[in-house]
C-alpha cells in the first residue's frame, strides 16, 4: 500500500445540511467533497453525485427530510471520480455535463478512477457498488440553462481552473452559486489537474456574478458575500502564490524534488491547516513544474505515476517499502 498522506485518513466527517434559500440545500462534510441541491416542482437536480452509489444514498436521505421529490437530473460539475461515480446511486434520468467533460471521461476517466481510489480510500465508502464510469447523457457547449417552473438556473462552462471543464451551476435570481471545485473554503485545492495560469481569470468571472451564497467544492457553506469573498480571495491566494513559486524556481533550473521542497516551507505557514494540504501539495508542485515548463494538457494520472511521484518527492523507505509521510 502507498503512504499517501490520505491513505491514513480514514475518520468519518459530520455532514451538514444547510438550506440557502427557498428550496436550495448544500451537502457538505468537513472538507470531503461537497452536492448542492435544487428542489424542482418536479424533481430534484444534485450539483455533483459524490463518490459511489452508497454514499449517494446519503445525500438522498438528507434530501427526503425536506421534499419527497425524486432526483431527476444531476449536473456534473466535473470529471474526477470522487465527484461523479455515485450517480447510479440516483433515479436520475438526466446526467448533464460539458462536452470538455465529457471528452476528458473520454480521454483520461477509467485512469483517473483507478488512481482516486487507491490514493483517498475514506472517499470511495462502498465502491463495491460503483458500476464503472459515469457517463453523461446531455451535454452542452459554453452554457445552458434549466428552467425548474419559474426558477433559472444556469449551468455555465465557467473556464479553465480545477479541470479544463470546469462548470458551475448559478441561480442568478436567488444569488446562490454552486461553484464546483474552482473554489474551496479553508480546504486545499487539489491542482493535479488544474491549469494555473487561466484559474485567476476563471475566479474574476465567479467574482462578477455577485455571488451571496456559494457552495464551494469543499469546505462548509458559505453563507453571505463577506464569506464568498474570502473564499475566492483564498484560492485565488493559494494557486497563485503557489505557482508563482513553482514558476521562479523553474526558472533558475531547480530540479522537481528541491522546488517541492520549497513551496512546501513556503506555503506551510499560511495555507498548512487547511484540510488535504499534504495529500494535494505532491500533486499540486508536480502540475506547477509541468506547466511552467509549458506542458499546457495536464499529464494524466496513473496509479503508477501517483506512486512513483510519492516516492520522489516523499522519501521512499529502503528498509520496508513504505512511503515516508
Amino acid at each position: 500500500m502507498s503512504g499517501f498522506a490520505s491513505t491514513n485518513d480514514m475518520a468519518e466527517k459530520k455532514v451538514s445540511f444547510d438550506e440557502l434559500g427557498r428550496g436550495l440545500y448544500a451537502y457538505t462534510a468537513e472538507g470531503d467533497p461537497n452536492s448542492g441541491i435544487i428542489v424542482g416542482p418536479d424533481g430534484v437536480v444534485v450539483v455533483d453525485a459524490q463518490a459511489t452509489p452508497l454514499m449517494a444514498q446519503d445525500v438522498q436521505a438528507k434530501i427526503a427530510t425536506v421534499t419527497d421529490r425524486k432526483v431527476n437530473q444531476i449536473v456534473l460539475s466535473h470529471y474526477h471520480a470522487v465527484r461523479v461515480l455515485g450517480a447510479t446511486g440516483y433515479p436520475a434520468h438526466s446526467i448533464i455535463a460539458s462536452d470538455v467533460c465529457r471528452s476528458m471521461i473520454v480521454e483520461r476517466g477509467q485512469q483517473d478512477m483507478d488512481s482516486e481510489i487507491g490514493r483517498f480510500p475514506r472517499l470511495f465508502r462502498g465502491k463495491e457498488s460503483i458500476p464503472g464510469l459515469t457517463w453523461p447523457t446531455q451535454t452542452f457547449h459554453g452554457r445552458m440553462t434549466l428552467w425548474l417552473g419559474d426558477r433559472e438556473a444556469q449551468i455555465i462552462h465557467i473556464g479553465r481552473a480545477h479541470t479544463a471543464g470546469d462548470t458551475i451551476v448559478w441561480l442568478p435570481k436567488e444569488k446562490v452559486l454552486f461553484a464546483g471545485d474552482t473554489v474551496e473554503f479553508g480546504a486545499t485545492p487539489y491542482c493535479g489537474d488544474a491549469h494555473f495560469t487561466d484559474w485567476p481569470s476563471t475566479i474574476r468571472k465567479l467574482r462578477e456574478l455577485g455571488a451571496e451564497k456559494m457552495v464551494p467544492g469543499r469546505g462548509r457553506a458559505l453563507m453571505n458575500a463577506a464569506e464568498v469573498k474570502e473564499a475566492l480571495d483564498g484560492t485565488e491566494a493559494f494557486t497563485s502564490k503557489l505557482f508563482a513559486i513553482v514558476k521562479q524556481a523553474a526558472a533558475k533550473g531547480a530540479d522537481l524534488r528541491t522546488i517541492y521542497a520549497e513551496a512546501m516551507d513556503k506555503m506551510r505557514p499560511e495555507f498548512g491547516h487547511w484540510v488535504i494540504f499534504d495529500h494535494c501539495m505532491p500533486f499540486n508542485v508536480s502540475r506547477a513544474f509541468d506547466e511552467a515548463q509549458g506542458i499546457d494538457t495536464p499529464r494524466i494520472w496513473t496509479a503508477e505515476r501517483d506512486i512513483d511521484m510519492w516516492k520522489a518527492l516523499e522519501n521512499k523507505s529502503a528498509q520496508d517499502g513504505e512511503i515516508k509521510r
